[in-house]
């Protein structure tokens, strides 16, 4: 207790950890609502493609089955947003109720700073779980992402092949 009111430094780390988390699920939650954004992006183009009367079954049927993964990939996402927000959130509370600690240490005494600490420290936890879920909703979402990129890879290696040579 004494280290806190006689090093500013103390209080100074006490801060600065939530909100550095801050400030990475900050850029965390936008590059995620980019990739929302590209997730609908795609189902656009899918929903044009899908226009097209004249396509072969078999195309009909691979723009099906990835009309399921970007749905499913844009689920993830929300959901990764969700949590997202929830560690942001968690983050910005905890960098305030550190800067409470650390200004009312020297005043209100041993008994607040404790309780001050263990709201702090319950809100890091809160942060950190939500970062983790988000993380590993962005990992499956990226997954979902991958099996289209090898399909769509699979179809042009196949046209490629089934294309005429033409010698000059």
């Amino acid at each position: 207790m004494d280290g806190v009111t006689q090093s500013p430094f103390a209080a100074l780390t006490m801060i600065v950890a939530p909100a550095m988390l801050t400030n990475a699920s900050c850029v965390l939650a936008m590059s995620t609502i980019n990739r929302m954004l590209r997730t609908r992006e795609r189902m656009r183009e899918l929903l044009h493609d899908s226009e097209n009367a004249n396509r072969p079954t078999d195309e009909v049927e691979r723009a099906g089955r990835q009309v399921d993964r970007v749905e499913r990939q844009a689920t993830l996402l929300m959901g990764a947003l969700a949590s997202i927000y929830v560690a942001l959130g968690s983050f910005a509370l905890a960098t305030l109720v550190s800067l409470l600690g650390a200004a009312l240490v020297s005043v209100a005494g041993q008994f607040l700073f404790r309780i001050l600490a263990t709201v702090g420290f319950i809100l890091g936890v809160v942060g950190v779980t939500g970062l983790v879920f988000g993380c590993a909703r962005l990992f499956h979402a990226t997954q979902l992402s991958l099996v289209n990129i090898r399909e769509e890879a699979e179809v042009i290696r196949r046209r490629r092949a089934e294309r005429p040579t033409n010698p000059r």
